[in-house]
């Protein structure tokens, strides 16, 4: 199997168990806050125990750890912007809003990065967007949560992009570890500043949630995020995020089976869910035909 193929394999099963922390966190009783902290807390925990047993240990930079740390606030604040977004809304609008990260993308890496705006790229974000109009303009019962949906999209296209250009020559587990720890960093200091002026203690989590947090963390995080950092070192960020838009496809199913969401929504978000999957189909048939222009 080539490095290519691998990497696109490697990517879709990413988006699989992306597509499952929608689902379970709508099961765990916790706001987006504290879920996101015990998420990435476990998953520190479990960076360190995989960290004994690591035969390949790199020394890093300081500046090289402290970039990842705060790529890992920004980690932070995405995730907890997609679970406040499922409490608001549903989980079926909080993935397809987290599918306009390839729009945010395609305006935002241009400026980032000098790489000159493709406007095919642009096209096809707009066609996500269009699809997100229309689900926000007639289910107006979800717009707070269409609008957190969308903060989330776009923290997520700035990590992303950012991951890639300064995680090229690490190893995955370096970069697992300082970027869940940086997001465990924020969120602790957000946590103990809303508790202290809303004179609240800390939320410990139920026996039920602790299962769900297991899983959420050592499945869909640190397997997940395995397979999605060593597929970036061979794809683009807009590849990845407009792949990762298949990730409501998966969340959406589940909770249509599970949760019985169909219920809830009305035509326009059918209608707009099709557009955001026809950009997906585009954007993976011209990755497609430009690899075999590059392999001929």
């Amino acid at each position: 199997m080539s490095t290519f193929k691998k990497a696109l394999l490697q990517l879709h099963l990413f988006v699989f168990l992306a597509g499952l922390t929608g689902p379970i966190g709508y099961m765990i009783q916790l706001n987006g806050l504290v879920l996101v902290f015990y998420r990435m807390s476990i998953t520190v925990l479990a960076l360190l125990v995989i960290g004994l047993f690591s035969k390949s240990k790199k020394e890093n930079t300081t500046s090289t750890k402290l970039s990842l740390l705060g790529i890992g606030s920004i980690i932070a604040l995405h995730w907890v912007c997609f679970y406040a977004s499922i409490k608001l809304a549903n989980i079926s609008i909080a993935l397809v809003c987290f599918s306009c990260t390839s729009l945010f993308t395609s305006l935002i890496e241009p400026i980032m990065s000098s790489k000159k705006m493709e406007w095919k790229n642009l096209l096809l974000g707009i066609l996500s967007l269009i699809g997100i109009l229309l689900i926000f303009h007639f289910d107006t019962k979800f717009r707070i949560g269409i609008m957190v949906g969308l903060l989330s999209a776009f923290l997520a296209a700035i990590f992303s992009i950012i991951n890639k250009n300064v995680t090229q020559n690490l190893d995955t587990f370096t970069i697992q570890f300082y970027e869940m720890l940086g997001g465990v960093i924020i969120l602790s200091v957000l946590i103990f500043i809303y508790n202290t002026f809303t004179h609240t203690s800390f939320i410990i989590p139920q026996k039920n949630d602790w299962l769900w947090l297991m899983i959420l963390a050592l499945l869909c995080t640190v397997g997940s995020n395995h397979l999605m950092l060593s597929a970036l070192k061979h794809i683009s960020a807009f590849t990845l995020n407009v792949t990762l838009n298949m990730e409501p496809v998966y969340g959406i199913l589940l909770a249509f089976v599970f949760f019985n969401e169909q219920k809830q929504l009305g035509t326009s978000f059918y209608v707009g869910f099709t557009l955001i999957a026809s950009s997906v189909i585009i954007q993976m048939f011209r990755i497609t035909q430009q690899r075999r222009k590059t392999m001929s």
